[in-house]
Parts: C-alpha cells; structure tokens; sequence
C-alpha cells in the first residue's frame, strides 16, 4: 500500500506520535481522522492541515464510542485501510512504595487504556476493513500498534506500564495471524525516549541528560521518526506480525 492511499485512524492524534504521524500521512496525500479526547489539540489540527483530516472525540475504552467514530471516519474518508494506535498513558508507582502498596485501580486503568483500548480498536476497525477490495498485493489494509521498550526492560516503578505494552507486543502476532486471509496486516512499533509531550514538563538540562543514555544517535527521538516508520511499515507488505524496537539501540536500566 502506498501512503497516498492511506485512509488512516489514528488514535491519540492530537499530539506525540499520533499528531506526528498524521501530518506525515496527510502531506504524503492520504487522508486521515483523529481519535482523541483533546478537543482542543485535534480542532487545532483538524483546521491547521485543512479537509484530509477529521477530529472525533472517543475514548478508546468504550465500545460504543469506537463503533460510532470508526462508521464516521469511514463515510469521511470513503473507508479505512489504516490504523495506528499511539493513545495511551503512564504512571510511575512500586508495587511497595513509601506510601503503601500499589493502587489497584491505577494498575488496571493503565492496563484499560494501553492494552484494552488497544484491542478495542483493533476488533472494530479489523471489521469495517474487511469490505475493503483487495490492491495489486491482495491487501486490505494494515493495523499499526505502539508498545514501548518498556515492553522488554521495565524500569522499577513501571510494573502496570510494562505490562500494558507487553501485552500489545504478545497479541501482534496471533491477530495477525488471524487476520492474514483477509488480506490485513499487523504490527507493532516499541520506541524508546522521545520527545512527546510528556517530555515538555523536563528542563532542557534533563532532556539532554535523557538522550545520552541513548547509544546512538545520543538524543531523544523525534515524532517525525516514529511517522517515518509507520510510513515504512504501511508501503512495505512483507512487513507483518512483528514488533520493531524503535530505540537507538537503548536498553533501560533498573532505574
């Protein structure tokens, strides 16, 4: 598929990897919705780059929201052959911190978010691509998800993120499996340290500090190398059921 005919969702849009990621489809060509809760970031976005993109607000946890934007994302863009997935959140707390155990809830919203809202999108978008008529590579379209090196080497404090990513780098492969004989592919990208909007509250002192733990290139990435990625991903078809580490070759310690 090239990415000029990209009719993408991309969820968590508004800003990080999935703004990024956008802006990278829509200047190729494609045309694209976001699925966000920030109203503000996605009507900023959606007005910015002009009538290839729609802003929706839904919250990838709830069913009933995912089938209502992925039928409108459809009739705006003439169908959807694409899906990333970069919505998600993360907390920091030991399973026996200073304060006590770890709180549950917490646990499983992180769990709700990155790995159910995940798969939520994932079932209902896999249904509305189905339709889709096969291209010259006997393709209907390309599920791209986003885990985190987090995935592979956990840091202390990261127990429910870990395991919310490690779950999306264990279903890559049996869904794509699954989804093969209809002609849909499924990835997963792991990056490592970048620059997202996480990142905005640290000094540049700090940020720095970060990057140079990458071995190389020593720095925090870019979005724009995120969306460079996916665009490999959506134009390669031998591309499937893998998790690519998008990292610099980092491997987090401890702590």
């Amino acid at each position: 598929m090239q990415i000029q005919t990209c009719r993408a969702i991309v969820t968590g849009g508004a800003s990080g990897l999935g703004e990024a990621t956008i802006r990278n489809i829509v200047q190729n060509g494609g045309k694209a919705v976001i699925f966000d809760q920030s109203e503000e970031n996605g009507l900023r976005l959606q007005n910015e780059l002009g009538e290839a993109v729609l802003f929706l607000k839904a919250d990838v946890t709830i069913e009933e929201d995912i089938q209502e934007a992925v039928s409108k994302a459809a009739a705006f863009m003439g169908g959807v052959n694409t899906v990333v997935n970069c919505a998600g959140i993360g907390i920091a707390e030991k399973v026996l911190g200073r304060n006590g155990v770890h709180n549950l809830s917490l646990f499983s919203k992180v769990i709700h978010v990155n790995l159910i809202g995940t798969f939520n999108v994932i079932r209902i978008a896999a249904e509305t691509m189905i339709s889709n008529k096969v291209n010259e590579q006997g393709e209907r379209g390309v599920i791209i998800n986003t885990a985190s090196v987090a995935a592979y080497d956990g840091q202390i404090g990261q127990a429910a993120y870990s395991a919310s990513k490690g779950g999306i780098v264990g279903m890559t492969l049996p869904i794509a499996r699954e989804l093969a004989r209809h002609g849909i592919r499924v990835m997963t990208i792991a990056p490592g340290l970048f620059h997202t909007p996480m990142f905005d509250t640290l000094s540049q002192e700090a940020k720095d500090s970060l990057g140079k733990m990458v071995p190389f290139p020593s720095r925090l990435g870019f979005p724009s190398e995120y969306a460079q990625l996916v665009q490999n991903i959506i134009e390669n078809p031998m591309l499937n059921g893998e998790t690519i580490r998008l990292d610099g070759a980092i491997r987090m310690q401890p702590k």
